[in-house]
């Protein structure tokens, strides 16, 4: 049965291209919503710039016709629809017992309007991020669903590693020739720069760890830091993978995802350390994280850019004060002050990266679980030639009100780009902050 997509404002705070997502159904997207968005369009926030997108794209699909009437939506086979129901679509407010003077009461009214009153062929279906409209949705008898970037769960989202069980001799081999020929492990997919348990048959015990390369079509051993990076050594497997994904020149694109005390940003700046400071592979270390609070919003914070900054961007300055305090007895007692001073290490927040090109950099973004698929995008493509980009989150520790642990950002780079030769991912599972850090994460 052919659908008539109803869009909540939010949908569209969220990916003004959602209107092209819905194949050759019909989109309907009452007024009320354009008045709703009409509101956002001055702000210079990420809100702002997607009301300000989708007008645009609006007022191009004005010139193929009437968009009370419907338009055609190209590529998609689908039609836009722009307006209040139809006259003669009936007034249901007393039958439906709730208050029009909220928006997204109006919005669900003239969802249920199309339904009910106008008499459609199609199965109408209400489309919104917001939780409780849904439910309200529910509890009317109108369809609703959430919006969607991709089809798969968190449980079932690409963990970049998978145990793989094979011979006494081809793990023999494994250890002589430090390679393994995929024609060796028969009957198994892997995706590019994907990690492996190598495990003995019937002995899950005798086991090793390596990385399925593409380019070499077969698994290579994992790069191994005998002397640590920045006086940091992994406390498990999944750390190695990490460090060998952040560590390797070929990969230009790393996500990490763990819960709170895997590791992921210490790991990240401590290899971009290594890479920048003592292999000299890159220009130098640049990290950020968006500014999203946690809780409520502390609002206006005085002084100058840097004593604004410093709140949101503590967290990265405890993880390099730690690095720097596992070098104190070295002879090298340059602090972070000093790379900075030095244009070697920069810290800064996300909120200006629009438009700038970043040529040989090690990048990292921290908490990019909060950023949306479309900010996503703006950041990947802002790496020049020569730069290597690290996304670290937890995608269970969402702070942004429009995102979940599988529309975004962090989780939808890492579902649509697992195919790709030069991005790896790392999935950490074991907390290694601290014991009570473990407790808490797993009994909280």
């Amino acid at each position: 049965m052919d659908k008539i997509f109803v869009l909540d404002t939010n949908v569209l705070l969220f990916d003004p291209q959602s209107i092209f997502k819905f194949g050759d159904n019909k989109v309907f997207i009452p007024l009320i919503v354009v008045e709703e968005l009409d509101r956002f369009k001055r702000d210079q926030n990420e809100n702002g710039r997607n009301a300000r997108a989708f007008s645009r794209i609006v007022d191009n699909l004005r010139e193929k016709g009437s968009l009370s009437q419907g338009v055609k939506l190209e590529n998609t086979g689908g039609e836009l629809i722009i307006s209040t129901p139809p006259a003669g679509a009936g007034n249901l407010d007393a039958n439906l017992g709730i208050n029009l003077n909220l928006n997204d009461n109006i919005i669900l009214r003239d969802a249920i309007s199309l339904e009910k009153n106008f008499k459609v062929k199609e199965k109408v279906v209400l489309i919104s991020k917001d939780i409780n409209l849904r439910l309200k949705a529910d509890a009317l008898g109108l369809a609703s669903e959430d919006y969607e970037t991709t089809n798969v769960s968190f449980e079932e989202l690409y963990k970049g590693q998978t145990i793989v069980e094979t011979s006494d001799e081809v793990l023999e081999k494994f250890s002589n020739d430090r390679f393994i020929p995929i024609e060796d492990l028969p009957d198994i997919k892997l995706f590019p720069n994907e990690y492996l348990y190598l495990t003995a048959v019937n002995n899950g015990h005798k086991r090793k760890l390596g990385r399925y390369s593409k380019k070499k079509n077969g698994i290579v051993p994992l790069i191994n830091k005998r002397d640590g990076i920045w006086g940091i050594f992994p406390k498990n497997q999944e750390q190695q993978f990490a460090i060998d994904a952040l560590l390797n020149d070929e990969v230009n694109l790393v996500s990490l995802v763990g819960k709170a005390g895997t590791g992921k940003t210490l790991l990240a700046i401590a290899a971009g350390l290594e890479a920048t400071i003592n292999k000299q592979t890159y220009t130098r270390v640049l990290v950020s994280r968006p500014i999203i609070p946690m809780g409520r919003d502390l609002g206006f914070l005085p002084g100058d850019i840097n004593e604004k900054l410093g709140p949101w961007m503590q967290p990265i300055f405890d993880n390099i004060d730690y690095l720097f305090d596992n070098r104190r007895g070295e002879r090298d007692r340059t602090t972070w002050e000093e790379l900075i001073n030095q244009g070697l290490l920069h810290v800064e927040p996300l909120t200006y990266i629009r438009g700038r090109s970043l040529p040989g950099q090690y990048m990292i973004v921290d908490e990019a679980q909060n950023l949306s698929p479309h900010e996503i995008k703006t950041i990947i493509t802002r790496a020049g030639e020569g730069t290597k980009i690290v996304l670290t989150g937890d995608c269970e520790q969402i702070d942004s009100p429009y995102l979940d642990s599988i529309n975004n950002g962090l989780s939808y780079c890492i579902d649509r780009l697992k195919d790709e030769e030069i991005v790896s991912h790392a999935f950490l599972k074991v907390g290694e902050r601290s014991l009570l850090s473990e407790i808490a994460s797993q009994k909280l």
